[in-house]
């Protein structure tokens, strides 16, 4: 007897042991970096500015948790932050929503069976603000790491434009857009926005279709807000602390920087700028103008009442500290998110025509415009801010990030043929033909430099990459530099795919 009671003592003793002493789990609602490595002025690229200089507090001053993925051959992506995992491909034919739906359900992809349709903050956990839109395809790198995700643009012989990469979300809008249209959320990872797509039959075209990436896991996404009483308010989900109010006016890009590294409030004097992740987050996509007469956000904070371009009272865009790389001057832009109407002008009128809750870009100077793009947005070049502090955020100067040899992989997007982009893999033509040079007729299988290499890593602007810039390995360096003069040349860049990608 006296054994069996020290058997069950011991045995209560490690069960305790256990449950206080536990294998640390991604967390739900981890935060993960943008991705964003480089610094920008209001017109293009800058040498990353230190503290006290003018553009100090952007996204790439300071790092969080990189993003990290575990390929787990088998068809699916961990996300080894998150912890979410992925279905790797990208669907033959876009879906509906009611089509993804139904697929999810039959899915046994890597053995699992738990398989849904992400919600817009799922899916936008994947966004790499490395990406670039690029002019006409030319210059183009997905908002997503093409390592271990495959990519497409859209499919332009059909008629579509190579920006129509839009990945389908489960999140609906509460209310409408355009003529009234019931509308879903989804990313754009061909452009790096957020948009509210109209769904159901949308006339001549039919019903709105979508590229899908599926995920299992434990839901991501939601807040767990307390007011802290001291007109802060801390999301328990991720760490971070807010202010509770917004800054009540409106200001350029620039002076929302320094708004946020000059400034104290409630006490402290360690705010920043969100990035476009970190802001994202705190939207609440069951509340809107139309439908709560609030902002898209929590009752706990407070959100200063606009008028829009319509003479409607509304709500702000807000400026994150992610540039946005975009048409002729990449970096002259920088992300908001809309708490109010996302609007725009179609066929003269003006209508909220994204959504509450879609994350655009505006114009760092200049003045205000509307009609912009095929749904006409609006661009304001003042906004508003909601500063945040905390989380597991350090400044970095000379800010790095891991694996850059493999991504981004700068393409060109050839007319009238549809890029379905691999990272280091190159692309692939409709048939899946290796085609890493020209149009789809080739065929060719041949390897091509590093498009990019010099202009991706030269933070300095002197055109050409030195040790400090490089991002691989110090011995790499050395062999690349062929002349010994310290810096690497175009020509001197390395050539064919990343090593260790893996082939089509």
């Amino acid at each position: 007897m006296k054994r069996f009671q020290i058997i069950v003592v011991f045995s209560l003793g490690l069960l305790a042991c256990l449950l206080v002493i536990r294998i640390p789990s991604p967390a739900a609602g981890s935060l993960t970096d943008t991705g964003q490595v480089k610094c920008y002025n209001n017109s293009g690229t800058m040498t990353c500015p230190d503290r006290g200089r003018r553009f100090f507090g952007q996204d790439a001053n300071y790092t969080s948790t990189p993003m990290a993925y575990r390929d787990n051959g088998d068809g699916t992506v961990t996300d080894l932050v998150t912890g979410l995992m992925w279905s790797q491909a990208v669907n033959a034919e876009k879906s509906s929503l009611v089509q993804a739906e139904k697929t999810a359900e039959s899915m046994t992809l890597g053995g699992y069976s738990d398989w849904r349709v992400p919600n817009i903050k799922e899916l936008y956990s994947l966004i790499n603000f490395s990406g670039n839109t690029g002019i006409t395809g030319t210059g183009a790198v997905p908002y997503i790491n093409t390592d271990y995700f495959n990519f497409k643009y859209g499919n332009t012989r059909s008629g579509e434009r190579y920006i129509d990469a839009q990945w389908l979300s489960s999140t609906r809008y509460v209310s409408y857009t355009m003529n009234r249209n019931p509308t879903l959320f989804g990313v754009n990872f061909a452009d790096g926005r957020i948009k509210g797509y109209g769904y159901g039959n949308m006339g001549p075209k039919g019903e709105k279709k979508f590229y899908v990436r599926f995920v299992r896991g434990n839901p991501y996404g939601e807040n767990l807000f307390r007011d802290n009483g001291d007109r802060t308010v801390t999301d328990q989900a991720t760490g971070l602390t807010w202010m509770q109010a917004d800054s009540g006016r409106a200001m350029t890009w620039e002076e929302a920087l320094a708004y946020a590294e000059t400034g104290t409030y409630a006490g402290y004097s360690d705010w920043r700028l969100p990035d476009a992740k970190e802001l994202q987050y705190i939207v609440d996509y069951t509340r809107s103008p139309d439908t709560t007469g609030s902002a898209a956000i929590d009752p706990v904070f407070s959100a200063t009442p606009v008028t829009n371009e319509a003479g409607r009272k509304d709500f702000a865009h807000y400026w994150t500290s992610t540039s946005h790389l975009d048409g002729r001057r990449p970096g002259d832009s920088a992300v908001t998110v809309c708490f109010g109407r996302a609007m725009g002008q179609m066929r003269g009128r003006i209508m909220d025509v994204h959504g509450a809750g879609a994350q655009r870009s505006d114009p760092k100077t200049g003045t205000d415009s509307i009609g912009r793009g095929p749904q006409g947005d609006a661009r304001r070049s003042r906004n508003m801010v909601r500063l945040v502090r905390g989380g597991n955020v350090r400044m970095t100067v000379q800010p790095a990030y891991a694996d850059r040899d493999k991504y981004p992989f700068v393409v060109k997007v050839d007319q009238g043929y549809e890029a379905a982009v691999s990272g280091s893999r190159g692309f692939k033509n409709q048939g899946g033909t290796p085609n890493r040079l020209g149009p789809p007729s080739s065929g060719s299988g041949q390897s091509m430099g590093r498009p990019g290499f010099v202009s991706r890593l030269d933070r300095d602007g002197d055109n050409r990459v030195s040790r400090s810039e490089f991002d691989g390995p110090s011995h790499h360096f050395s062999r690349l530099d062929r002349n010994n003069d310290g810096y690497l040349s175009e020509d001197e860049a390395p050539k064919g795919p990343p090593p260790g990608g893996r082939q089509p």
